[in-house]
């Protein structure tokens, strides 16, 4: 097994690089590089004057960049992909590809925080450069916002009761390991829902310490920026509040998904939009991780 496939088994492999409809000579950007299992996809459908720029901000995965004159790793956030092109002197591509799910290794990763399954400092950056940890929110933050960052993007339900025990318990001692976080959120996670509520509060703070939705709509913004016309934005998504946002804008251009209309009635989204695909039972059985995950493509209306 190569280490692509330990570090992170992409989701519907197949489906996402056949929905970028590759050319020979085609400029494309994979914004989540991961392991590099998309990436190497697409390098193997891309002819030889193609080349494919692939983003991640976390030095694991660079690690896994293949050797390939075609290929670019660029260590940065996506929200930054329209500066960093720049940079390459690459303002035009044919398609962009973003799996927004968190990479397996990091799930697995003991040390990094991300999971409820081992006990580790509350960290969960996706860049240990430097910014806020999940323990420093969690020390930091007031009740009211602590409230807002699990009501928003955990769509718990006892998001105001939980914010307040947390405040309570940091009053005692800093919250600053996992097992410490998830005693005080098991009373909120009834046996019979615990994994799946749990998985809630880990998520919420997740995005919030690394700011994804910010960053989604910024890359969403670029990348309609940087597709040429007839070029495909392709998206997999795993939780509702980012597949709203994604849904959203390839149907309106927008995050409210507002659909303006011209003078004579037309639709005046820069986007049309193709039908969902979700996995199969078979890919579900194999790969766990993809039970939730929409896969979202359209392509740039011509000018």
């Amino acid at each position: 097994m190569n280490n692509t496939q330990t570090y992170h088994t992409p989701v519907l492999l197949k489906e996402s690089v056949d929905g970028m409809q590759i050319g020979p000579g085609d400029i494309c950007i994979d914004v989540t590089f991961g392991g590099g299992g998309h990436s190497r996809e697409i390098l193997d459908r891309m002819g030889k004057k193609g080349h494919l720029y692939s983003f991640d901000q976390d030095a694991d995965a660079e690690k896994n960049a293949p050797e390939d004159n075609r290929f670019t790793f660029v260590r940065g956030n996506f929200r930054f992909i329209y500066n960093f092109m720049r940079y390459h002197d690459t303002t035009e591509v044919d398609a962009i590809l973003a799996d927004l799910g968190v990479s397996g290794h990091h799930f697995d990763d003991e040390t990094r925080g991300f999971s409820f399954r081992f006990d580790a400092d509350l960290d969960m950056r996706m860049n240990k450069r430097g910014g806020e940890t999940a323990a420093d929110l969690l020390n930091r933050a007031s009740e009211e916002e602590l409230t807002r960052i699990f009501k928003l993007y955990g769509e718990l339900n006892c998001a105001r009761k939980l914010a307040s025990r947390i405040v309570k318990a940091r009053a005692e001692k800093p919250i600053t390991r996992v097992n410490e976080l998830k005693e005080i959120a098991k009373p909120f996670c009834p046996p019979q829902r615990e994994k799946k509520e749990m998985a809630k509060v880990f998520q919420a703070l997740r995005i919030e310490i690394n700011k994804e939705v910010e960053a989604l709509q910024e890359m969403l913004a670029s990348a309609k920026d940087l597709l040429k016309p007839g070029g495909r934005l392709v998206v997999i998504t795993y939780h509702s509040i980012e597949d709203r946002i994604v849904k959203n804008f390839m149907k309106s251009g927008n995050f409210e998904g507002k659909v303006e209309q011209d003078f004579f009635g037309r639709s005046t989204s820069p986007f049309d939009m193709k039908k969902v695909i979700v996995p199969t039972d078979e890919e579900m059985e194999r790969n766990p991780r993809s039970r939730s995950a929409k896969l979202r493509i359209a392509i740039k209306k011509e000018n």
